[in-house]
């Protein structure tokens, strides 16, 4: 038998990391003792300066593969 279904709605959440991240987790601490900004100097001549797609972030990056 064929059943109409009831509409549904679906909520939406906003969450951010700083609420997903306990405040005495080692990521935190290692964050706040490391500045990785060097990263970017260590690989700017990896990267095409005048054409090609966007980059992705190399510090985003780093943290994420090693976070």
């Amino acid at each position: 038998m064929l059943k109409e279904s009831a509409p549904q709605q679906y909520q939406l959440e906003m969450v951010t990391l700083e609420e997903l991240v306990p405040q005495h987790h080692l990521v935190r601490k290692v964050d706040a003792a490391i500045d990785f900004e060097f990263i970017r100097d260590e690989v700017a001549h990896l990267y095409c300066h005048d054409n090609g797609r966007p980059a992705i972030d190399p510090v985003g990056l780093y943290r994420v593969l090693h976070g």
